[in-house]
């Protein structure tokens, strides 16, 4: 920068040669240059006079005669304040002549205040209106606050040292070129300065000074006639003039890098945005999914047919293949998402993100752990079910063959037990009738269990909840209420036999002796066929084995059962042998039975003709068994190999996280290429979904072969697969870190070195568990990488916090000072000074965002800038 004591201590030469002259040679040539040139005086009081009223016309005033309006001292103190922005004492507001000096010296004393030497300046000079000291005393001040703080190298703008040359002043100022050349040079827009001619310099003054004037702000403080008519302009006029190009030219550069920086940080700002809509978008859907999955999974709704459950066991298995693993991958990228946002906004210095209530990384876990809570339920819920209906099928279906066989023989037995036949019959036949009878209440004793078994199954699928309950009821009472009535019936016409018995006398015992004992025989082969016909269900082969066993059992009692039946069968021959050879006429058939030996035959080899049917039927059942044996083996075998294989792989990238070696492009390589490797594991777990499919669909509900079951692989898988994805994250979070700070190789590993220390020094604090030396700093650090205090740093966390500590970053008060310039030093700015400065898209993302400024020096429209740019860091950078 240009000191002013250099400015005050230097003459100017025209070869660019500067030679020191004494500041009281530079006062006297000031008293030689007023004494001999009265035309400069004219300049330097235009020139000074308009250069005062520049600034104060920014507190709303302004001075006609230079030396009469500073007499009171008032306005120069004014004028002070406003250039300097500082706050000079309390002036005095009385009219005596005493109380003017002391106004004035209380501005010459902030001069002097400053390192300006004042030169036989006095306030009495100032306060009787000597035109030459105030003209000399604006000049010290013009020097001290306009032209000192110009850089030597690049003063007024790149005209170099020359500019102050006398042959600088008086001939590239004199002409109108310089002034011309300094505004194209920096609003080329303006100026079209090829068109300027040299031999025409009243039309270039005119032309630079009225642009100056209507697009830079700079009031005319020179006359074009008053230059060109003077054979050399004052010189400190002219600097004053240039002083002013410089300052306006300087403005719109700091204005230019305040805007850069503005934009900078309001593209980071929408960037932000953006990236968190998206977060609120993906978490909204993946949470609406969540939410209308978890009523359908909790529909307890039983259907009443196996192949409407079975039906909703396919849908299930479709949202398990389909439906879920795409929700899968959202979730996980959403978790990846939300950390990315979180470390772009660490770098640049904003808060960090909150979603809205409700939609938190922790919100979508806890709802993620609610759906799979459902879903666990459902699928428990469904298997249940369908055991039920399994049931209740088997129970329906042997309902209604023991029905129908009920139902079959107790046809026509009412008619039977109501027909009057013994009225007309004789001795013998009522006795046979008698006889007959008590066969057939020994069949009906012997029915009496089918009857209870039926009552039994039919109260059985009440209580199961069968959905055709009302027909089976209505059934079961039907045969109750015959079975009631054949039991009345049976006992009257006993009574009615019983009165006629007395009146009969013989009976053939061997007819009685066949039918006593075909009845219960005939029973049981009728029990046998019923057996070797029931319907069977088992779960494993133990079952199935222990029904094999009991038929075996089974055909072991056939030999004793046909010698039965030919002892039946001898019987009926010895009836007809003793007819024979007493010439006795029969009817033809047994008069106490209606089981004959030819139905004995028929039903005796429908019962030979199952067995051999319920072997093929229990071998095939055997069959089955060992096979649901085999999908459990190999199930099995394959699980006992992917539940370690994910269980070693999760440690692997525990130990890739703690272990890495090399650059991080390397290490993001290397977990890449890994995360291939698992991902190419896929086919094992889509085999085992296949062989899981095919147990659940032969019905198997135990593996006793394993431990690992579908569910526990498959939440395993899904936890590797995000494990490995937020390892590549975090790196990819770390290389966003280094590029956004600059980090390099060699910087990145010195921090993970310090991590390392720090983290040794962090397990030393706490094993101490209380404060030493140093303990502050350390503390102050925790505070920053571990703000929750958990009791867990991340490298991440760490490389934050050496990033903030090292690199110079945006902040609240720099936004406030770029603005500031932007709004010209005033506390608001307006919707067309931000227009006016800033790209359309981001000025208009400023005016919706900026409140109302309701200061005091408020104008209509006037926006709060400083509020809006605290808010862009949060509250924290406060």
């Amino acid at each position: 920068m240009v000191d002013y004591h250099a400015s005050n201590n230097q003459a100017y030469s025209s070869g660019g040669q500067s030679v020191y002259m004494d500041p009281r040679e530079q006062e006297n040539d000031w008293d030689r240059d007023l004494l001999l040139d009265p035309a400069w005086e004219k300049q330097q009081r235009k020139t000074f006079t308009a250069w005062c009223n520049s600034h104060l016309r920014k507190a709303g005033t302004q001075i006609e005669n230079i030396e009469e309006d500073f007499r009171d001292g008032l306005k120069l103190m004014l004028l002070l304040e406003v250039i300097s922005g500082e706050r000079l004492p309390k002036p005095e507001r009385g009219k005596m002549r005493v109380h003017k000096i002391n106004n004035v010296n209380k501005a010459l004393d902030f001069i002097a205040s400053k390192g300006v030497k004042l030169v036989s300046i006095g306030a009495e000079e100032i306060v009787d209106g000597n035109a030459k000291m105030t003209l000399g005393m604006i000049w010290t001040i013009i020097l001290r606050f306009a032209i000192q703080d110009i850089s030597v190298e690049g003063s007024l703008f790149g005209f170099s040292l020359s500019v102050f040359s006398p042959h600088f002043l008086t001939d590239s100022w004199k002409d109108g070129l310089a002034f011309n050349a300094l505004i194209h040079r920096h609003r080329p827009e303006l100026i079209d300065y090829d068109k300027l001619r040299k031999d025409d310099p009243l039309t270039n003054l005119n032309n630079a000074f009225e642009v100056a004037e209507k697009y830079l702000d700079i009031p005319k403080m020179m006359d074009a006639e008053d230059i060109v008519g003077t054979l050399r302009p004052d010189e400190k006029a002219i600097m004053t003039y240039v002083s002013c190009f410089y300052h306006a030219f300087s403005g719109a550069q700091k204005a230019e890098t305040a805007a850069n920086r503005i934009c900078k940080v309001l593209a980071v700002n929408q960037e932000n945005e953006h990236l968190m809509e998206d977060y609120e978008k993906l978490a909204s859907d993946l949470l609406e999914w969540i939410r209308r999955t978890i009523p359908w999974l909790e529909n307890r709704a039983p259907e009443k047919t196996m192949a409407e459950m079975q039906q909703k066991l396919e849908d299930f298995r479709d949202y398990r293949r389909v439906h879920k693993p795409p929700k899968v991958q959202e979730k996980c990228q959403l978790e990846i998402n939300f950390n990315t946002l979180q470390t772009k906004l660490r770098l640049s210095n904003r808060p960090a993100f909150m979603p809205s209530e409700g939609r938190m990384v922790s919100d979508i876990n806890g709802s993620w752990h609610n759906l799979e809570g459902a879903e666990k339920g459902y699928e428990e819920w469904l298997l249940n079910e369908i055991r039920r209906l399994e049931r209740l099928d088997h129970l329906a279906e042997k309902f209604r063959q023991k029905a129908t066989i009920h139902e079959s023989w107790t046809d026509g037995k009412e008619a039977m037990l109501t027909q009057k036949d013994y009225e007309t019959a004789s001795l013998s036949e009522v006795k046979a009738l008698l006889r007959k009878h008590e066969a057939f209440e020994s069949d009906l004793a012997a029915h009496q269990d089918r009857v209870e078994q039926i009552a039994a199954i039919a109260q059985e699928l009440n209580e199961l909840d069968y959905y055709d309950s009302p027909s089976v009821n209505a059934r079961c009472q039907k045969i109750c209420e015959q079975w009631d009535a054949l039991g009345s019936l049976t006992q009257s016409r006993r009574e009615s036999l019983e009165r006629t018995e007395k009146q009969l006398e013989s009976i053939d015992e061997l007819y009685l002796e066949y039918a006593k004992r075909a009845a219960p025989f005939n029973n049981w082969m009728e029990g046998a066929m019923e057996d070797l016909q029931d319907m069977f269900i088992v779960h494993n082969i133990d079952e199935i084995q222990g029904l094999i066993t009991a038929h075996e059992q089974f055909k072991s009692t056939l030999p004793e059962a046909n010698k039965e039946r030919e002892a039946i069968q001898a019987i009926q021959a010895e009836v007809q042998k003793i007819a024979q050879y007493n010439g006795i006429k029969l009817s033809g058939s047994n008069p106490y039975t209606t089981i004959t030996p030819k139905s004995i035959d028929s039903k005796w080899d429908k019962v030979e003709q199952l067995v051999p049917k319920r072997d093929q039927a229990l071998q095939e059942e055997l069959a089955k068994q060992q096979s649901n044996d085999h999908l459990r083996r190999k199930f099995a075998s394959q699980a006992n190999i992917v539940g370690p294989w994910i269980q070693t792989k999760m440690e692997e990238i525990g130990r890739i996280s703690i272990e890495m070696n090399g650059t991080l492009e390397d290490q993001l390589v290397n977990l890449r290429e890994y995360e291939q490797s698992i991902i190419e594991y896929k086919p094992n777990i889509d085999q085992l979904e296949g062989d899981h499919q095919l147990i659940q669909e032969a019905l198997i509900f135990d593996n006793k072969y394993t431990s690992y079951t579908m569910e526990h692989l498959r939440v395993g898988w899904e936890q590797l697969l995000t494990t490995i994805a937020r390892t590549i994250n975090e790196i990819e979070n770390q290389i966003l870190t280094r590029d956004a700070k600059g980090i390099s190789q060699e910087q990145l590993h010195e921090y993970r070195t310090s991590f390392n220390h720090f983290d040794k020094v962090r397990g030393h604090h706490r094993g101490l568990g209380r404060e030493g030396p140093g303990d502050a700093e350390f503390n102050r650090i925790m505070g920053i990488v571990d703000p929750n205090n958990s009791g867990a740093v991340t490298f991440q966390a760490f490389i934050d916090f050496m990033s903030r500590e090292t690199t110079d970053t945006d902040t609240a008060d720099q936004v406030i000072a770029s603005f500031k310039i932007l709004a010209a030093d005033k506390n608001f700015i307006t919707p067309e000074e931000l227009r006016r400065e800033l790209p359309p898209d981001q000025a208009e993302y400023c005016i919706a965002r900026m409140a109302p400024y309701t200061g005091p020096d408020a104008v209509p429209g006037a926006l709060d800038y400083m509020s809006f740019s605290t808010a862009l860091y949060g509250e924290s950078d406060l």
